[in-house]
């Protein structure tokens, strides 16, 4: 039996790779920071988890000095590290980047087989400093040696959740036309493809769901689950960039997280299908749970 460490196994897509790694058979230890929240259901509906963990090992990859023995007997180290929702002092840089690394260092170490990796699709297009800590990680990863494999997600279904909020406010604000189109994945469809790259040769994986949406279609998709009329307001992009870059002074952290948003929403996301999950499914799903 092979054994897995996730590492950020309470987050979004970490607990639906720990689910998933366990219905595939693994031994799964799991590097958390705070245990108890393995045992909660998520805010994004993403699953209880402490039943699918064979070990848990708490430690902070900030914090080299508490990684000791993190991947001793471990043949796979998963990772979807990052502070994309973490509210300590800590830059991407200390979290995206030299915590996955001091992770990678460990790996390199130890008996590690393969050490599997979720960026960002067309990550080369973002100037956001969230992509540019993860792909400083991922050239540290390409150039180690160890066999690896970057995943590179269009976008996760928590993501949306926001959409849907915006819309129960009773009004929808979209950047310029509205028209540019993604392909988001729902956690468990993304995390079966993280589990499956185990086995895969190759060595990126562009990977979105199985529907694609503009961000108007996806305001209409937002107001009909909530039985409300439709309100959207346009905002220009030269406006939506002078917002973004009012908010650079008063945090760098929000400016960033604001900055690759708002490249996001003018891209064109779409990456290969997969996956059965779909947002109509997972909005109405929120709202019956009354989130």
């Amino acid at each position: 039996m092979l054994k897995v460490l996730v590492a950020g196994a309470t987050g979004y897509l970490g607990k639906f790779v720990v689910q998933e790694f366990k219905r595939q058979g693994y031994w799964v230890r799991a590097l958390v920071r705070n245990p108890a929240k393995l045992a909660q259901v998520g805010t994004f509906l993403e699953p209880a988890v402490n039943n699918d963990i064979d070990e848990v090992f708490v430690g902070e990859v900030t914090k080299p000095e508490t990684l000791p023995g993190l991947c001793d007997d471990i043949d796979i180290v998963f990772s979807s590290i990052g502070i994309t929702r973490q509210r300590d002092k800590v830059s991407f840089m200390d979290v995206d980047y030299q915590g996955n690394k001091n992770i990678l260092d460990i790996a390199l170490a130890s008996p590690v087989q393969k050490f599997i990796f979720v960026s960002v699709y067309q990550a080369h297009l973002f100037q956001s400093e969230i992509v540019k800590a993860r792909e400083l990680f991922v050239k540290e990863l390409m150039s180690s040696g160890l066999d690896y494999t970057i995943i590179r997600p269009t976008g996760y279904f928590s993501d949306m959740s926001e959409f849907l909020k915006m819309a129960s406010s009773g009004r929808f604000f979209v950047i310029g036309g509205g028209q540019n189109r993604m392909n988001p994945i729902h956690g468990m469809d993304l995390a079966k493809v993280c589990a499956d790259a185990v086995r895969s040769k190759e060595q990126e994986i562009p990977v979105g769901g199985p529907d694609i949406y503009t961000q108007l279609e996806i305001a209409a998709l937002a107001f009909s689950i909530l039985g409300k009329p439709a309100k959207i307001s346009r905002i220009p992009l030269w406006l939506a960039k002078l917002l973004v870059s009012a908010m650079h002074p008063l945090s760098k952290r929000y400016y960033a997280l604001a900055s690759f948003f708002f490249t996001g929403m003018q891209l064109d996301m779409v990456a290969p299908k997969t996956g059965t999950h779909t947002l109509k499914e997972y909005y109405r799903e929120l709202l019956d749970r009354g989130l």
